[in-house]
């Protein structure tokens, strides 16, 4: 029998190694590759498979590399077989395979197989080549990122609801990308990228006309039609999703199915258009400034929060909302693990949403990330000092939105600020989201998740912060234009200021037609029986945490 000690790791000594002596039939061991860490195979006296001896299962004998000798066991014992000796490991020659040398030749294959694609053979230049890949395969990882943010949504919105309404409240999320992604396929691609006029895109419907896989046939950089649609429908997702919180526990689902259709196909594409899709506002100049968006503090997140704002008032506040002398009363939430776990996904999910709006894998992907994580860890703090000092309560809840509300306003300038400018954006957000909460409730405003407040409000309070702490060396893709703070003067804050107007007044409009219409046909707001009951039960007929439905006498259970 080979002894070895098996006090360490690594390589013993030599004095050690050369000591050991195979058996007669033993396996030839070379001196210098014994290892004092051991595989165990177990003898159940299965003969290995041939061609593939010693792999797979255990066996009661371990083929020789070379010499086709075994290894001899006592009859009940395993055998102590080298790791580097094992001789699924070893090549012709008898040296041995490592791990990480075939793991590098199976992606170095799959890099090659990738860059002789037809989509990658367009340039004859390598390096290029890499970078359309590289750039394709970050911005649709940052894309999934973002899809992520649902189940983000969805376990925030959950936890801050009450357990009665959390099937109604999954099931909205669900519908939000599946309608989204149909509706945005189908219309809303087209009106937010197509050529056309500044008003709206009147090409590409059901992605016609370009060639989906080609890489730079989305005429953004090196991106595939495929990439950025698959970027760009998750974002519209995240707009209408936005709505659902502040909507919860008393809206009809048909009536939500109805919004998320018109949002994602009509609402949200014109905004885009104007703005990515160089349209109306993207034309605004005055003295040299145009309006910055990078990642869509406004584009996305206000237009999500003032439809927000538009369903939560002609809803109306859930019943005892409100005492007889309008005092606001907390309705907690049932689940605040629920709460912040779905706030730590949004945050993950945040770095796709920012980093992945430089749509190219490139340098400018670590600043917005770094930007991203520390606006958000500024604004969790000082939300949390701010509802601690106010209430006499370190609140959670509110420190979670806290933590939104700086990733809400940092997403228009994680590329132009430094980190000074985005841990004062994220501050800020943090103070601003505490007491525009408390604000609208006090209006008769029932939002249930605090969602006009972090999106609407802080996706405001971000888009001006552009106009105040954008750099001058690299603001807006090289444009030479900066915040008041930088150098730039106050024509980017104007700029600023009237973009944010436009898109206010655009969504409220729409969306209060819809909720108005919906409204007055009673097809917008459950009974109030329904809404007692609680809308799982109502509206799916299934509650989210059921009962044992089976007999508590067990004597049910016997057959007769």
């Amino acid at each position: 029998m080979i002894r070895c000690s098996s006090r360490r790791r690594g390589y013993g000594d030599r004095r050690r190694h050369e000591s050991a002596r195979p058996q007669r039939g033993g396996l030839l061991i070379p001196p210098g590759r014994l290892r004092a860490s051991w595989r165990l195979r177990v003898d159940l006296g299965v003969t290995p498979p041939a061609g593939n001896p010693g792999r797979g299962i255990a066996h009661r004998r371990v083929a020789s590399a070379e010499q086709g000798g075994t290894v001899p066991v006592r009859q009940g014992s395993r055998p102590l077989v080298p790791r580097r000796a094992q001789p699924a490991r070893f090549d012709q020659r008898g040296t041995p395979v490592k791990r990480r040398t075939l793991v590098a030749l199976g992606v170095t294959g799959a890099a090659v197989a990738v860059l002789t694609t037809p989509a990658a053979a367009q340039t004859s230049d390598p390096s290029a080549a890499v970078q359309a890949v590289l750039d394709n395969v970050w911005v649709l990882v940052a894309g999934a990122l973002v899809f992520f943010m649902q189940a983000g949504f969805a376990l925030l919105e959950s936890g801050l609801t009450r357990s009665k309404n959390v099937t109604n409240i999954m099931a909205k999320n669900l519908a939000d990308m599946s309608v989204g992604v149909l509706a945005f396929l189908a219309v809303g691609y087209a009106l937010a990228f197509g050529s056309g006029n500044a008003w709206w895109g009147t090409e590409g419907f059901f992605l016609s006309g370009s060639a989906l896989f080609e890489f730079g046939s989305s005429g953004v950089g090196n991106l595939s039609t495929a990439t950025f649609f698959f970027f760009q429908v998750v974002f519209a997702a995240t707009a209408v999703t936005i709505a659902s919180g502040a909507m919860a526990e008393r809206a009809r689902f048909k009536a939500y199915l109805l919004f998320s259709l018109v949002m994602s196909a009509f609402i949200y594409p014109l905004v885009v258009h104007w703005t990515w899709g160089g349209g109306l506002i993207a034309d605004i100049s005055i003295g040299g400034a145009v309006y910055s968006d990078f990642a869509g503090s406004t584009v996305v997140h206000s237009t999500g929060g003032w439809a927000a704002l538009m369903g939560a008032m002609f809803l109306g506040p859930r019943l005892g909302k409100y005492g007889p002398g309008g005092a606001p009363r907390p309705i907690p939430g049932h689940s605040m693990p629920m709460t912040i776990l779905g706030v730590f996904i949004l945050w993950l999910g945040w770095f796709g949403f920012n980093a992945g709006s430089e749509l190219a894998a490139d340098g400018v992907v670590m600043g917005v990330a770094l930007n991203t994580a520390g606006a958000a860890a500024a604004s969790t703090l000082a939300a949390g000092a701010v509802v601690w000092l106010k209430t006499g309560k370190p609140d959670v809840a509110m420190a979670g939105n806290g933590t939104l509300a700086g990733l809400v306003g940092i997403t228009a300038g994680c590329a132009t600020m430094n980190v000074l400018g985005s841990l004062v954006t994220g501050a800020v957000a943090g103070v601003l989201v505490v007491y525009s909460v408390f604000f609208i409730e006090r209006k008769g405003v029932d939002d249930p998740v605090g969602a006009v407040s972090v999106h609407g409000v802080c996706g405001v309070w971000g888009t001006l912060a552009i106009g105040l702490f954008a750099r001058y060396d690299d603001a807006f893709l090289g444009r030479d234009n900066a915040g008041l703070f930088y150098g730039g003067g106050g024509w980017q804050l104007l700029v600023q200021l009237i973009f944010v107007l436009i898109v206010l007044g655009w969504t409220v409009v729409t969306t209060g037609i819809l909720f108005a219409v919906l409204r007055r046909f009673g097809a917008l707001r459950v009974s109030a029986a329904e809404e007692a009951r609680g809308l799982d039960l109502a509206e799916h007929g299934a509650g989210a945490y059921p009962s044992d439905p089976m007999p508590r006498d067990e004597r049910a259970y016997e057959r007769p």
